[in-house]
Parts: C-alpha cells; structure tokens; sequence
C-alpha cells in the first residue's frame, strides 16, 4: 500500500473539491459529502458551500506545488488553524488522525486534511503522483494512485477522449 487509508481519503477529495471548479457554480455539496463523507460539524448552508468554493484555489495550490513549495504551503496551512489532534476511529475506520477538533468549520477541517496528506506525500516523495490532466483541454487534477504510475488524466472521460483521437489520429494516418 502507498498511502494509508486516510492519506488517500484526503487526496481524493481534495482533488474532486479542486475539479469541481469547473464548470463554475457546480459545486454540489450534497454529492461531494455522499462520495467524501466527513465527520463532524457539517452546516450545509450558503456560507459553508461558499468557504469551499473559496478553499478550492489554495488547495489546488497545495497540491501541483513542487515539493519544497508544497511544505511551505502545508506549514502555512497548518498555522492557519488551532490544532488539537486525537486518535480516533468511527463508522467501520480503524484508528486514524483528526488533527481538529470535529466542531471546526468544514473547509478548515478539509484544508488540514489535505495539509496532513501531503505530509505522507512529500515525506515519501511522491509528489508527481499529483498533476494536471493530460487531456490538452482539461486543467483538472490528476490523482495517479496506481502502482505502476500510469494514470495521466483526470476522469475516465478525459483518457478516452485522447484514446479516441489517439486512434483516429493512426487510422488517419494509414489512409
């Protein structure tokens, strides 16, 4: 395994909280907490969803960063908010790190999450396993959690887009 399991929760939706930039306006709280449910204080309101949207630039931020930049990103994040981290475990997890008390708002509990992964990402070097797109025309992340570091796009959507056109670019090409 490369990531523990809360690593590569917090990834994940880190990055699916950045994609979800586009299109503008979007964003679909309910979905998100449905695919990346998180404990705690969960509002639900106006300003919450607006924090989030607000959050999206510095976590993209976080993640494209190169290394060194990335644990500055990570310290100032991590300075940003009052930390009281606990072992715990819930809802069929095993034991894990809450690095915030479960009464702070969302975007703050999100941003430290990340902030934690990333930890396990520059200290194991793998910070290339984080990208944009490879798709020409998505900006999107991509998350390569893979074992052989194959993945180069964002979304099932994106690869088979450039698969396509790889092959009508060959089938073209033999005409």
């Amino acid at each position: 395994m490369m990531f523990t399991d809360d690593t590569t929760e917090a990834l994940l939706a880190a990055v699916a909280l950045v994609n979800s930039a586009e299109p503008p306006d979007s964003f679909d709280l309910d979905a998100f907490l449905r695919d990346y449910p998180y404990t705690g204080r969960i509002d639900r309101d106006d300003a919450e969803r607006r924090d989030l949207r607000a959050l999206r630039p510095r976590l993209r931020a976080m993640l494209l960063a190169p290394r060194d930049d990335m644990a500055a990103e990570v310290n100032d994040a991590l300075a940003d908010v009052r930390l009281s981290p606990r072992l715990t475990r819930h809802e069929g997890t095993d034991w894990h790190l809450h690095a915030v008390a479960d009464d702070h708002p969302l975007a703050e509990r999100i941003l430290v999450e990340t902030a934690m992964a990333l930890i396990d990402v520059i200290r194991a070097g793998e910070g290339s396993r984080i990208s944009v797109c490879a798709d020409d025309q998505c900006h999107a992340v991509a998350l390569d959690l893979s074992r052989n570091r194959s993945r180069r796009y964002c979304s099932t959507t994106c690869a088979n887009r450039n698969a396509v056109a790889a092959y009508r670019a060959r089938r073209a090409a033999t005409v």
